[in-house]
């Protein structure tokens, strides 16, 4: 955190709180260059936003909820360094088999994992991204207009997630899009900008693009994306149908 190391360990264990989606970093106190202490502000008012990965199945809580929404017993603590005070950045979990642990928020640092960077969340291991480059003709239309048309697409499958079509950006109508303010990041692919389609009541924040600094997500660097929640994608002239997922 501001050039300074806060935990430097070997011993992490990757935990998952229940109903999170996603795991979380607990790391022995013994290792912490920092003091913990009872928190000295109360507890804010994180909302929480339930997922469902897929239809019927019981929701779950995705990567927006807040460090400080708890799902498990234990003691929330403030972490002080030799600069600031990271007010509840740190949660000791009651659990005996973690015991000598705590979680760190992972947004109110930064993180390496050996050298490499870690941004989003803790990359999770049960978690696959495969890449694809296909000659298949790919077609995106939304409301009859159609947006994107290629036969240069990779595409990217991901472990519980719809198949998604990266497109080169000169196979994009982007005469038609707008680049909008939204940015996201994703632990496997990088930072991702977003573009939005004026044309169409649904077509806010339609595409995305990332900058995959990561080797796992190089082929699809700058390549442009349409959720195929919201648009109607064919393949080599057979439409695809629109997947249900936490995005429809």
């Amino acid at each position: 955190m501001g050039g300074n190391t806060v935990v430097d360990t070997l011993n992490a264990y990757l935990i998952w709180e229940p109903k999170r989606v996603t795991p979380v970093f607990a790391v022995p106190e013994a290792d912490l260059r920092a003091e913990l202490s009872p928190p000295a502000l109360a507890a804010g008012d994180d909302q929480e936003f339930p997922i469902a990965m897929r239809p019927n199945a019981p929701l779950g809580l995705d990567p927006r909820t807040g460090f400080s929404c708890h799902t498990a017993p234990g003691e929330v603590l403030d972490v002080a360094t030799q600069i600031t005070t990271l007010p509840r950045a740190a949660f000791r979990p009651a659990d005996p088999d973690l015991a000598g642990y705590v979680v760190l928020d992972i947004n109110a640092f930064d993180w390496l994992e050996d050298d490499e960077e870690i941004i989003g969340h803790p990359r999770d291991p049960f978690q696959r991204v495969d890449i694809r480059a296909s000659l298949q003709r790919v077609e995106v239309m939304l409301d009859g207009v159609k947006l994107a048309d290629t036969r240069g697409a990779q595409v990217l499958y991901e472990t519980l997630l719809p198949v998604r079509y990266y497109i080169p950006p000169a196979d994009v109508r982007l005469d038609l899009m707008e680049e909008s303010s939204k940015r996201t990041v994703c632990p496997y692919k990088g930072e991702a900008r977003y573009w939005s389609y004026p044309g169409s009541a649904t077509g806010e924040n339609i595409a995305w693009a990332y900058d995959s600094r990561f080797v796992d997500a190089a082929q699809i660097h700058g390549l442009m994306c349409f959720f195929n929640e919201r648009t109607d994608i064919s393949v080599d002239g057979v439409r695809q149908d629109r997947p249900v997922s936490p995005w429809s």
